[in-house]
């Protein structure tokens, strides 16, 4: 599930009349990194959640077939935060673990990792795994934990990157078209010790504002730029 019903309210004004996963960098939207990054590894079965200005979204992917990939799109009308936003689109997504990544990160990831860390979720009885990352200037205290392969709550701490393997069982408590966050429940699962991890030190752009947008703009038009993004 790739989650791109976000308003982008701190990318204004370009979000005002672009959905932000639809902002370009390199040559090609934020969105689009993600779904040819997912089709070369092979993981060609996509659900889109949207509400801003969702219809561009739709219009600019289709069903997915030009990239190689088969998409559904979760239409939420109005954003029902992450994990309501999960919620809501369950029936698209199936009874198995899936991944979970957000369309305004960029992200060099190797996704051909999440089949099998999917495939160790109900073994373990585990409800997630999350990707964590170094901190960002401007999230220095980060949000998780990571002990030998368990997220805490304890110090010190990294990042969450917005890629996470989730149980649909996590989400089966939250009504269809509620609002939810998403932390509160990693949090009451962190306490259970039921959620895995893992460190990546890639690279990896939280693209929250235009500043942020641009430098990474530069960084992949320059192959051998060392810009800092």
């Amino acid at each position: 599930m790739l989650l791109a019903a976000g308003r982008g309210e701190r990318m204004r004004p370009l979000t005002d009349h672009t959905p932000k996963p639809l902002l370009e960098v390199g040559g090609k939207p934020l969105i689009v990194w993600h779904i040819e990054r997912l089709a070369r590894v092979g993981l060609t079965e996509l659900v889109i959640n949207h509400a801003h200005l969702g219809q561009q979204i739709e219009t600019l992917l289709g069903d997915g077939k030009q990239f190689g990939v088969s998409i559904q799109y979760s239409d939420e009308g109005k954003a029902l935060e992450t994990a309501g936003g999960i919620a809501y689109a369950l029936h698209l997504l199936g009874n198995a673990p899936f991944a979970v990544i957000n369309s305004d990160i960029y992200c060099e990831y190797d996704f051909t990792q999440l089949p099998a860390r999917a495939t160790k979720l109900k073994p373990n009885g585990d409800m997630a795994h999350l990707v964590l990352v170094n901190n960002p200037e401007q999230h220095p205290k980060g949000d998780f934990g990571l002990n030998n392969g368990r997220v805490t709550e304890s110090a010190p701490k990294l990042t969450f990157s917005g890629i996470g393997i989730y149980s649909p069982t996590l989400f089966q408590h939250i009504a269809r078209g509620a609002i939810a966050p998403l932390a509160p429940l990693l949090r009451e699962q962190i306490a259970l010790g039921k959620i895995s991890g893992e460190h990546y030190s890639g690279r990896w752009v939280d693209v929250g504002t235009p500043q942020r947008l641009q430098l990474l703009d530069n960084a992949l038009r320059t192959p051998h730029n060392t810009t800092h993004v």
